[in-house]
């Protein structure tokens, strides 16, 4: 196994910064995400892992293996990679057993070592008893599967997944997100994993790095993403939380007083006197009976809509909207326009600058 380190890696195309002086490490053997909406730069650091890309500034080392930087420049076919492709990129013409055995091909095996490789490859993946079909035979996960299967024959330190899981159906996804997270800990092998769906990030991932705009936003277990966000994007990106503008009136040792419209809390959060932003996600609140004074909250109902055996409401919070406003998931369906009193559950506080 092997951990992978860029520091201060940047990467430009003439139209845009793809990637903006960005430094993490992914240890040995871990599953990492890396999360973003469409053209954050997750698939670039990709490349720049894989050495389809030169770095434009930094350095990357696989191990103790400088592999681009000050120390040169080495090609990805001589870094030792695995790569799963969103497209597959199986031979239609070779059976399953074929597609693997090619990934082995000129690397001095016996064919005896070949045949036993590809075996315990199909075995990993569940694949067994499909090594002689063709992979038009195959369902969308078998073929993802048969994909994987091919980069583990080859036994790499490292395995690159670029969105593998985008081609398929919702339920589908959901199975090969368990059988992805079985094959890791049967593998024990690195996994990098580039996905904009925030669901796969948190289900597979020890580690998720957020990127916005070729930026790294920040690096921490899915839990932390959640719960403790570092900035306004990841607040309103994972979870979907929404931010309500307030004012911090004390800071303490992790937990803030906080002024929202025309009433005071005390929320977790790391934010200075001054200007901020409450993170709230549907869970943070709930519909309270009585007026909006004290830990209490007026809104109004602007949206409501049925999902996960739940109503989930939109509720303006205050008379003008401009404070913002927050989902709150209910028994019944909501009236538009409807007055309610919310209450807070939990929450966590920005400094407001950060936006």
């Amino acid at each position: 196994m092997a951990n992978i380190r860029l520091e201060s890696v940047s990467k430009r195309y003439p139209d845009k910064v793809a990637v903006d002086n960005v430094s993490f490490e992914v240890p040995n053997g871990s599953f990492f995400a890396l999360l973003g909406p469409s053209g954050c730069g997750k698939t670039t650091i990709l490349r720049l892992i894989a050495g389809l890309e030169r770095p434009d500034a930094g350095e990357i080392a696989l191990g103790a293996r400088p592999v681009a930087g000050r120390g040169g420049f080495v090609g990805p076919e001589h870094r030792g990679l695995g790569m799963v492709f969103q497209s597959y990129a199986l031979w239609p013409h070779m059976t399953v057993a074929a597609n693997i055995d090619f990934g082995l091909a000129g690397r001095g095996l016996s064919r005896a070592d070949r045949r036993r490789r590809v075996h315990e490859a199909l075995d990993l993946v569940g694949l067994s008893a499909e090594g002689a079909r063709r992979p038009h035979q195959l369902s969308g996960g078998q073929r993802q599967r048969v994909a994987l299967a091919r980069s583990l024959a080859v036994r790499p330190e490292i395995i690159l997944l670029d969105e593998p899981l985008a081609n398929l159906d919702a339920h589908l996804r959901q199975t090969m997100l368990a059988e992805f997270g079985r094959i890791h800990a049967q593998a024990k092998t690195t996994f990098v994993f580039v996905t904009h769906d925030q669901n796969e990030a948190m289900a597979l991932a020890d580690q998720v790095a957020v990127m916005d705009r070729g930026r790294l936003q920040q690096l921490a277990p899915p839990e932390e993403l959640f719960a403790r966000p570092a900035s306004p994007m990841v607040a309103r990106f994972v979870g979907q939380g929404r931010l309500l503008a307030g004012d911090v009136l004390a800071s303490g040792e992790g937990t803030t007083r906080f002024r929202l419209d025309n009433a005071e809390f005390q929320v977790e959060g790391r934010a200075p006197v001054g200007p901020g932003w409450l993170c709230l996600r549907a869970r943070d609140v709930q519909l309270a009976k009585g007026g909006g004074s004290g830990e209490r909250l007026n809104g109004r109902v602007v949206g409501s809509r049925f999902e996960g055996g739940d109503h989930r409401l939109t509720v303006q919070v205050g008379e003008t909207g401009a404070v913002g406003s927050v989902d709150v998931l209910s028994p019944q369906r909501g009236t538009i326009g409807e007055a309610v009193c919310l209450a807070l559950r939990g929450g966590w506080v920005l400094a407001r600058e950060a936006a």
